[in-house]
């Protein structure tokens, strides 16, 4: 078992002493991140939020002030958060299935669903994996039955669809930098409105709903801290393996992969020093896109032609940002034999989530069981492998030469 170098499963960023010291120095000018944001989106407003799911959930009280109607749309396999954002902000859910191996929603699923009801409001579309959701799929039932888009685009910073950046496509769309998730101040999100219009709508929403808690921000605070301290292969294993393997031993997969949520989910301002903290990195995006993007294409050239697995991947003409890689194998024995073969080899293979959005225990009486059958192999069948900038070359080689194994 590796416990004194265990690479982390996805390509968040390191923070060293020096970027927390600068960043307490320039603490003043954190509240510059949004316009940061805003510049590097180009889109009409960009706000910091605690949390991607805060943000979604102030996107969803806002459309209240532009629909009576009181339904969302959400796909299958997607983080639990989400669901319980929406139904927190008064909105009820149906679902619609993505694609086995491709992760773009089935059109023809939302076209049938709003031809059958007049209560839908919106649609929310996941740009999963770092990989640019088709949207203009959905473009037709979208016009057709007026809905608001709104993106997902937590794993996805940076990616690009036909040139444009996601979470520009649709009117809102949320953006997460919670740890491990690339750019980071350990648990915040950002919130942004495409159209002019709603900034004021978004401003009010906001000034209504967050208040400042310096218990809870305190905490992330610490717990910034701590993340720069322990998000290195030395000393992860601690803090993240040993508390997976331990609910994983113990039947529990939702707490071993960290997705036993709650609804009442903080909604608080974020001090000036975790928006510098931030800002700090922020000129690393796009160097680290280009890093992730690598790898992706070393598994690519030595797994894409093998039988037994497919990697997802991007669309010709789109930018995947790849924050790790996705392997779909064709039968479910062949994941339960990755995941045993890798647990405790300390080389960041991990899973996406662990159930369909439909199968969480807690999510019954607010997800209907519907359209889940492909979120469902997806749970069944998927593996991650990571393009953490701890990853070396013979990492790389011993994941490529297991899987390869494992697929035959």
């Amino acid at each position: 078992m590796s416990i004194f170098r265990d690479i982390p499963p996805t390509a968040g960023f390191p923070l060293s002493g020096r970027e927390f010291a600068a960043a307490y120095r320039q603490r003043h000018a954190g509240d510059l991140l949004a316009q940061d944001f805003s510049d590097y989106l180009g889109v009409a407003v960009a706000a910091i939020t605690c949390s991607g799911t805060a943000a979604l959930y102030i996107i969803c009280q806002s459309l209240k002030e532009l629909s009576s109607k009181r339904t969302i749309l959400l796909p299958s396999f997607i983080c639990p958060l989400t669901a319980l954002a929406v139904k927190r902000a008064g909105f009820d859910i149906l679902l619609y299935d993505i694609g086995e191996k491709d992760f773009n929603g089935i059109s023809q699923q939302v076209a049938d669903i709003c031809a059958g009801s007049d209560d839908i409001a919106a649609i929310l579309v996941d740009h999963l994996a770092g990989i640019a959701c088709d949207i203009t799929r959905f473009s037709l039932t979208v016009r057709e039955h007026g809905l608001l888009v709104i993106e997902d685009c937590a794993q996805s910073l940076g990616a690009l669809y036909k040139g444009k950046k996601v979470g520009t496509l649709g009117d809102f769309s949320f953006f997460s930098l919670a740890a491990g998730k690339g750019l980071t101040m350990y648990e915040g999100g950002v919130l942004v409105a495409n159209r002019p219009e709603h900034a004021a709508l978004i401003a009010a929403t906001m000034n209504r709903l967050i208040r400042q808690d310096s218990f809870v921000e305190f905490c992330r605070v610490m717990e910034l801290l701590g993340y720069g301290l322990f998000y290195r292969p030395r000393l992860f294993w601690f803090v993240f393996t040993l508390p997976e393997l331990w609910w994983t031993m113990r039947g529990d997969l939702v707490k071993a992969l960290r997705e036993d949520f709650e609804i009442d989910f903080p909604v608080h301002g974020v001090s000036g020093f975790r928006k510098a903290v931030c800002r700090g990195a922020f000129h690393r995006i796009e160097s680290s896109i280009e890093l992730q993007r690598e790898k992706a294409l070393r598994y690519s050239a030595a797994l894409g032609g093998c039988a037994g697995l497919t990697i997802v991947q991007e669309a010709p003409g789109d930018r995947a940002t790849y924050p790790y890689v996705t392997v779909v194998f064709d039968l479910p024995e062949q994941k339960k034999t990755a995941l045993k073969v890798f647990s405790g080899s300390g080389l960041g293979v991990s899973r996406i989530y662990a159930l369909a959005l439909a199968d969480y225990s807690y999510l019954r009486g607010i997800v209907p069981d519907m359209n889940s059958s492909k979120a469902r192999m997806l749970a069944e069948r998927t593996i991650t492998l990571s393009t953490s900038p701890f990853l070396q070359e013979h990492d790389m080689e011993k994941t490529i030469s297991l899987v390869k194994t494992i697929a035959r």
